[in-house]
């Protein structure tokens, strides 16, 4: 039989078919685009077409007639609060990312240990159900100077006032004709030597009533103790009027717990505490002397730390995103390290290795990816911070907490709006995230090629 013969296809079946199948595929591509083409007009709208704009309009000036080029960009290197906000920026995508991952990495290792570890994930998540503007609320009372209302404080004082504790007199002041003087360094001491069986008389004034010590009672003058000197320590003031001046009246109160010291020739040779009723008693060792009150019956209360201030405003916003983020790192590397081979680990342990050891050689190394992920995800989100510095940050400092997010809503909408510098942030901004979604884009195909 001729070859020919054996082909059994004629040639236009074959073109036929693969007219078919081209005809399917053009189809498929079809439904395809008719299903993505609401999502590539929402995309254009949404996201193409105002980059473009933006950048189109950040070469025009504040009206948006005339051209000006690049001046809008060189004002951005050459505006101070520009910079803060730039240097901010820069502390936030160094600092809160790899703080929020660490705090999660630890989270999620140690709560592997302990039997209520998954009560404790849920209260360090929490915070991520919370908005942004909520929590900045929160902080902003937390870190309120005034340790009666912020949180900060109040521990913060606390903590201070175990170690060092403050007086209960710090406005107190010798009054008018007072035998008390001003020995400098907040001292006072009386003006001539005093002498035993004769009593001293140490009136003070400037302390509220209610801001006497408690227990304190109404002052006497002091009883005469032969060989000894003797006095009162009280407040030189009657309310509603009234009294005799650098005299111990019966409606006045003492100075309980007041510190009294007898100087002679420099050194102090006896010291005293006022009682209850503003007496006190020195040994015949101050004969002679001059009674000081030591400038520690005076010290101020602390105030705390001005958590809010130009100086600690940054960190203590970074705190507050810290805050609600490293549960959200918590819960991605809680859900990595669940994929760790526990084989590996059971070995090593077997092997000597130590906690510290198994957990830097082997569970950080694997989680590795996890950890990529989680990092990358809050550098691109820190770089879009907002509403926590807005919130938090007092007008009076907001310069010095500004961010680039910030400075572009306060260039392009705030009281002296300048849409074609706002614009220039704007694409700055962009400038500045592309390349890290371009890292986290190509990580993404990597894993995907494994």
């Amino acid at each position: 039989m001729p070859v020919a013969d054996k082909v059994t296809t004629p040639a236009p079946a074959a073109r036929a078919g693969r007219n078919a199948r081209a005809a399917e595929a053009r189809r498929r591509r079809l439904i395809a685009a008719a299903f993505l083409l609401p999502a590539l007009v929402l995309l254009g709208a949404l996201v193409v077409h105002p980059i473009g704009y933006s950048i189109y309009r950040s070469f025009f000036d504040r009206p948006g007639t005339g051209f000006v080029g690049g001046d809008n960009y060189r004002e951005i290197l050459s505006d101070p609060t520009i910079r803060t906000a730039l240097q901010n920026t820069a502390l936030w995508v160094v600092l809160a990312p790899t703080t929020a991952t660490a705090l999660g990495l630890i989270f999620a290792v140690l709560t592997e240990r302990i039997r209520w570890g998954t009560a404790f994930k849920l209260l360090v998540f929490m915070p991520m159900a919370i908005s942004m503007l909520a929590a900045g609320i929160i902080f902003r009372l937390v870190y309120d100077h005034d340790p009666d209302r912020g949180v900060a404080n109040a521990v913060w004082v606390g903590v201070h006032d175990t170690f060092a504790e403050s007086s209960a007199f710090p406005k107190a002041r010798p009054g008018r004709d007072s035998p008390l003087t001003d020995a400098g360094g907040g001292a006072f001491v009386t003006r001539d030597p005093v002498r035993a069986g004769t009593p001293v008389l140490l009136p003070l004034v400037g302390v509220a009533p209610e801001a006497l010590p408690e227990g304190t009672r109404t002052a006497k003058t002091a009883a005469t103790e032969p060989g000894k000197v003797t006095g009162t320590a009280w407040q030189d003031f009657t309310r509603g009027g009234g009294g005799a001046t650098n005299t111990v009246d019966p409606a006045e109160q003492a100075f309980a717990g007041m510190r009294i010291e007898a100087v002679k020739d420099g050194r102090v040779v006896d010291t005293a505490t006022a009682r209850a009723d503003g007496t006190f008693t020195l040994s015949a060792k101050a004969d002679g002397a001059r009674l000081r009150l030591p400038a520690a019956n005076f010290r101020e209360a602390y105030a705390g730390v001005q958590w809010l201030g130009p100086a600690l405003v940054t960190p203590s916003v970074i705190a507050a995103y810290v805050w609600m983020w490293a549960g959200f790192a918590m819960v991605l590397i809680g859900a990595g390290l669940a994929s760790v081979p526990r084989e590996l680990l059971e070995a090593a342990r077997v092997d000597g290795a130590s906690e510290w050891q198994v957990f830097r050689r082997i569970t950080v190394p694997l989680l590795a990816p996890v950890l990529a992920v989680v990092l990358v995800t809050l550098v691109i989100n820190v770089m879009k911070v907002f509403d926590l510095v807005f919130v938090i940050a007092p007008g009076a400092v907001q310069d010095d907490a500004n961010v680039l997010a910030l400075q572009l809503y306060r260039t392009s909408f705030g009281t002296d709006a300048d849409p074609g510098l706002g614009s220039a942030i704007a694409v700055l901004l962009l400038v500045l995230v592309v390349p890290v979604m371009l890292v986290n884009i190509r990580r993404l195909r990597k894993e995907g090629s494994r």
